[in-house]
């Protein structure tokens, strides 16, 4: 096997695909019995030459082996014979073993080297062959392997937990730094490690939160570990043009278009609103001075924003609001004159008053396939397209970014993504000041694309630094208060040392370092990224699978994610699985099947991670029992075969 000349991390990527035989095998599958000399030899020879590769692949990286941190020295260099065993197609061998009744290889990351030299022992022993003297390359044996997954595990998230052997980490909301009772019962509940997204809400309010975490911790006499996730560059799209402040109402109507009901009005003071008591079809803030004159049976009478007269009749005094109802479909904006006509025989007008106050709605843009959309760079609010009185297009839709630095590194073909990946399309123009883009994915009525929403874009090497200002300075408050930080956006082994030096310069070396393996970029440099990691005392991976599946493709995101977890494996790095675990449970409080099925394969890695939501309490119980269940079904990827209940209750 080749090695290449730049031996350094930078050039360990990862693509399983690339694959080269080391020597073929014979068509013969039989039994053992029907096996001669020469089968026998030509598996020995071919695990004979994954080892050989075992060990230039060892000896390629030994500048690197001895920069990392000796607590992970053992599992750099089986992760490395992890490599280099994939980088064989050994997938006609693993038949051959198996149907010798030996191991296939299949599950051997964690001890690589070891597995595949015992295999070849027991060859030479049924070939009667003299065995091959050990080259005396260190290997890590299974218990070993397993010891040393558990010791980083530990050592990066804390004691395991009572009931099982997953980890539970939950991200915290903005109420976390007000609502002392919700950590607690976070912390009661399952908890095990308290998540910050330094994206959101500011040093006073994290400090409240930790605050109440350490409260907690005191109450329920229970340590819990804080990650802390750096922000990282937020590529995400700029403001849109707000559309103006307008108060709409229309009676109900039947099937056949006729009124059945008249549309119920709430006037409320514009100085400090107030709630509708009961259901409404629309709020109207109008002066309090104005609105404490209207009595039940008044009238309100206004032209509206067509220049339509309008009339609603107040039913109802509650307080300092009224309700009225109008028997037609009116739209009110900020500055429309109302006038009170009180219920008297002179019907004269007791007073006018002013609209005010309305808040503007949200502008969002509707794409559809073939639509063009430009990127500014600009700071001017995005615009819908505009069309002329025929509906032709004048112009297309525009929308600004967060970062105008993408316009120096993206080139026409290159894909892009939208809101968590709602909206594709390819980049067909570039200049200095847009990026015209064709839509080629969304719905058949269009998508809404809204203000600070995600951008994502797969094929581009954008020329970012790797930490960001506000990263270096949250990189102190975490340095001292967390326990791990999380790097986002990590792209390749310089951003990770650069995150190493910069933490040396804080006195952040006690802390563990999270990678979130989120891009396309990160995933291919995988490899050189853990071997990095590994020169920190603790280390972890996120399989950020949100923005993951959005760059590689959601057809890929199982295969990708599996790899993940056996590289990690090899490597005895600690995985959280993250990314809408259980989402739909936390936000509206009912899981569906699929989201359950997720849940329970995540007992694969040494930690799940949940995010915000209403009923984030309920799914941290739902996910600590589904956990609970697994754990004596699942040990990474190998089904343990406990007594099954319906295969005893079976019998003559």
């Amino acid at each position: 096997m080749q090695i290449p000349q730049d031996k350094n991390i930078a050039s360990l990527k990862w693509n399983p695909q690339n694959i080269e035989r080391a020597m073929p095998l014979p068509a013969n599958k039989s039994t053992l019995k029907n096996w001669d000399i020469n089968h026998f030899e030509a598996l020995i020879n071919e695990l004979s030459g994954v080892l050989k590769g075992m060990a230039e692949m060892e000896d390629g990286f030994t500048a690197d082996l001895n920069k990392v941190n000796p607590s992970y020295r053992d599992s750099a260099r089986n992760f490395l014979h992890y490599i280099s065993l994939r980088q064989h197609d050994i997938r006609e061998l693993q038949l051959h073993l198996a149907s010798l009744g030996l191991s296939s290889l299949g599950h051997s990351e964690s001890h690589v080297r070891s597995n595949v030299v015992a295999v070849r022992q027991v060859l030479e022993k049924l070939a009667g062959c003299e065995g091959t003297p050990a080259n005396g390359l260190t290997s890590v044996d299974m218990e070993r392997g397993n010891e040393l997954l558990g010791i980083h595990t530990k050592e990066l998230f804390g004691d395991v937990p009572d009931k099982r052997d997953t980890y539970i980490m939950v991200t915290m909301p903005h109420q976390a730094a007000y609502d002392y009772g919700l950590i607690k019962e976070l912390l009661a509940g399952g908890m095990d490690c308290f998540r910050i997204n330094c994206a959101h809400d500011d040093a006073e309010a994290w400090s409240r939160m930790i605050d109440n975490l350490r409260r907690a911790e005191k109450e329920l006499n229970k340590k819990c570990r804080i990650f802390m996730d750096l922000a990282g560059h937020k590529l995400r799209t700029g403001p849109i043009e707000n559309v103006p402040p307008v108060v709409h109402w229309s009676p109900k109507h039947d099937g056949l278009g006729k009124n059945t009901a008249p549309a119920r009005i709430w006037l409320t003071p514009a100085e400090y609103r107030i709630p509708p008591a009961s259901p409404v079809d629309a709020c109207v803030p109008v002066p309090l001075g104005w609105l404490s004159g209207l009595e039940a049976g008044d009238h309100v009478e206004f032209k509206d924003t067509r220049d339509r007269q309008r009339t609603m009749e107040v039913v109802a005094v509650i307080g300092n609001c009224r309700i009225a109802e109008c028997h037609k479909s009116a739209y009110l904006t900020n500055g429309t004159i109302l006038i009170h006509k009180p219920n008297t025989p002179e019907n004269q007008s007791a007073g006018e008053a002013k609209v005010s106050d309305i808040p503007s709605k949200e502008q969002f843009l509707v794409l559809t396939r073939g639509d063009t959309l430009i990127l500014i760079k600009s700071g001017e609010p995005g615009r819908p397209p505009v069309f002329d009185d025929k509906g032709l297009l004048l112009k297309p839709a525009t929308v600004g970014v967060t970062m105008p630095e993408i316009f120096y590194s993206v080139k026409p073909g290159d894909r892009i993504w939208f809101d968590d990946g709602k909206i594709g399309g390819i980049i067909r123009f570039v200049n200095k000041d847009q990026i015209n883009v064709e839509i080629t994915q969304a719905r058949f009525n269009g998508d809404k694309l809204k203000a600070n929403r995600g951008i994502n874009l797969p094929d581009s090497a954008l020329v970012l630094p790797p930490l960001t200002k506000k990263d270096l300075g949250d990189i102190k408050f975490i340095t001292a208060n967390a326990d791990a930080v999380c790097f986002s956006f990590v792209n390749d082994a310089s951003d990770v040392l650069e995150l190493q030096s910069r933490l040396r310069e804080c006195g952040g070396d006690h802390l563990g370092v999270v990678l979130k393996i989120e891009t396309l970029q990160a995933f291919e440099h995988l490899p050189g990224i853990l071997l990095a990691a590994m020169q920190s005392r603790c280390v972890g991976v996120m399989i950020a699978r949100g923005d993951l599946a959005v760059e590689c493709g959601y057809e890929r995101m199982a295969e990708i994610q599996e790899e993940i977890l056996w590289l990690c494996e090899a490597a005895h790095v600690p995985v959280i699985w993250a990314t809408q675990v259980l989402e739909k449970l936390a936000k509206k409080g009912l899981p569906s099947r699929a989201e359950i099925t997720d849940a329970a394969m995540s007992v694969r890695a040494e930690c799940v991670m949940l995010n915000k939501g209403p009923y984030i309490v309920d799914a941290l119980h739902a996910l600590d029992d589904v956990l609970q269940r697994m754990r004596e079904h699942q040990n990474k990827k190998a089904s343990m075969l406990r007594e099954l209940g319906l295969a005893s209750r079976f019998k003559p």
